[in-house]
């Protein structure tokens, strides 16, 4: 639940950005329903996030950060366009988009992304350990 509400947070702040650097004084934002489970998946990486943590230095983190969200985000894109004629975030045939599915230029932000998600996960462990 923490990861689906937390990535909707973060899709909602970052397309909110994007509208008002696009001239939207109103900071329009938007996320799909099917993000909340998408972004819920990370729970199933807290055992990796924990593990890479102890014994990775912050640029390989951040390497299998991205990698592995580029892997869940064209997986799950590809299952929801099969599944549902379309995938909700179609980034359409631009030269660093594959498939429509991944943008490439995207890399850095899914490595922060990972790394925020590592830290959630992080401060959990911490709390749970005390508490």
């Amino acid at each position: 639940m923490i990861y689906g509400v937390l990535g909707w947070c973060a899709e909602i702040l970052w397309t909110g950005i994007c509208s008002f650097l696009a001239g939207d004084g109103a900071l329009t934002a938007k996320t799909y329903l099917w993000m909340f489970p998408i972004y819920g998946l990370a729970a199933l990486a807290e055992p990796v996030f924990l593990s890479l943590r102890r014994y990775c230095p912050l640029w390989q983190r951040c390497g299998v950060y991205m990698l592995g969200i580029f892997a869940i985000e064209f997986l799950t894109g590809g299952l929801l366009r099969l599944a549902t004629g379309a995938c909700p975030w179609d980034y359409g045939s631009g030269a660093l988009s594959v498939m429509g599915l991944i943008r490439l230029d995207y890399a850095p932000l899914w490595a922060m992304l990972g790394l925020f998600f590592e830290e959630v996960c992080w401060m959990m462990r911490q709390e749970k350990e005390r508490g």
